[in-house]
C-alpha cells in the first residue's frame, strides 16, 4: 500500500521559516509525482509545489516562487518543503500526495510551465499537518 506522512506543521511568526516533511512508502511504479496542497480555513484545496521522483525535478505555483522550495533526501522515501518568508495567508493545513505512472511526468510539466497544479490527478493522500503564521 501506499502511504503518506506529513509532518512538521506548526505555529510561526510572519517572516519566519518552516520546514515540512513527507515520508512516503510503497511505491511500486516506475516513476511517480509528489505534490504538496494546501487547505486554508474557508478556502478550496490548492497547490503548492511537486517534484519527480526520478530526476527531482520541482515545480511551483506562482504565489510560492521564490519563498518555496521543494526537495527530496538521498533515498527518495522523503519529500520535503522549505517555506520562508512565510505570511499569513500561507495559513493552512499541508498535505502531500502522489501521482504514480508515465502521468506524472505530465503533471509536473504542467505546473512547471503554468504554475499551478490540480488535485484531481493525484490519487494518494497524506494525513495533513497544521502551518500557522501570525501576523
Amino acid at each position: 500500500d501506499v502511504q503518506l506522512q506529513a509532518s512538521g506543521g506548526g505555529l510561526v511568526q510572519g517572516g519566519g521559516s518552516l520546514r515540512l516533511s513527507c515520508a512516503a512508502s510503497g511505491f511500486t511504479a516506475d516513476d511517480y509525482a509528489i505534490g504538496w496542497f494546501r487547505q486554508a480555513p474557508g478556502k478550496e484545496r490548492a497547490g503548492v509545489a511537486c517534484i519527480k521522483r526520478s530526476d527531482g525535478s520541482p515545480a511551483y505555483v506562482d504565489s510560492v516562487k521564490g519563498r518555496f522550495t521543494i526537495s527530496s533526501d538521498n533515498a527518495k522515501n522523503t519529500v520535503f518543503l522549505q517555506m520562508n518568508n512565510l505570511k499569513p495567508e500561507d495559513t493552512a493545513v499541508y498535505y502531500c500526495a502522489a501521482l504514480e505512472g508515465p502521468m506524472a511526468a505530465i503533471v509536473i510539466s504542467t505546473t512547471q510551465t503554468l504554475g499551478v497544479m490540480s488535485s484531481r490527478y493525484y490519487k494518494y493522500w497524506g494525513q495533513g499537518t497544521l502551518v500557522t503564521v501570525s501576523s
